[in-house]
């Protein structure tokens, strides 16, 4: 039986990564609270997120395969969120300027008619430069990252802010890790090219 498959995300980011492997796929916005919980650590938060955004898709969707991700950054124990404005935006290129922040992206890949169910973390570390106020506004009026956790899109001119990224997928740091993805959907049977 080939099973649908469905993104349990409203990012574009992860859509347009998830078409790279060139298999069908429809996208469905989990009805999700992504608020953290009192005291949950940033790698707690964005594996508790990735799944229930799987298992919100999947309750709807019993028979199909169904991809839940979520990524917080973590800057010395503190998530770091999406920053929804300039001055936001600011402040968070401002704090993490010289510092190694981790970007944990979480992901669940289930199917609630079999109960199969597979979940990984990969993490990525990424150095700042010492960053300017400068480079950071010109940065921030050129990309807008406000969407983005912790406001630099590597996918972009965010990488001039960079100094190092250490990852074992250079996905994962976009918001999907593609080779994990990839492995754990071969689990599932799912015919890839």
């Amino acid at each position: 039986m080939t099973r649908s498959l469905y993104l349990a995300s409203s990012s574009k980011y992860r859509r347009e990564l998830l078409t790279r492997l060139q298999i069908n796929f429809r996208c469905e916005s989990p009805q999700i609270d992504e608020s953290p919980e009192p005291d949950e650590s940033p790698l707690d938060t964005c594996q508790r997120l990735a799944r229930e955004k799987a298992m919100a898709v999947a309750a709807e969707h019993p028979a199909a395969i169904v991809i839940g991700s979520d990524q917080v950054a973590d800057v010395d124990g503190v998530a770091i969120s999406k920053p929804g404005t300039h001055d936001r935006a600011r402040a968070q290129l401002r704090s993490m300027s010289g510092k190694t922040i981790v970007f944990h992206t979480a992901v669940c890949i289930c199917c609630k008619e079999t109960s199969q169910s597979i979940e990984f973390t990969v993490p990525t570390s990424v150095e700042f430069r010492a960053l300017n106020a400068a480079e950071i506004e010109r940065y921030l009026i050129a990309e807008e990252p406000y969407d983005c956790a912790g406001s630099a899109k590597s996918e972009g001119l965010g990488i001039s802010l960079l100094k190092r990224i250490e990852s074992s997928d250079p996905t994962a740091l976009i918001g999907l890790p593609l080779i994990e993805v990839a492995n754990a959907l071969r689990q599932f049977e799912l015919t890839l090219p």
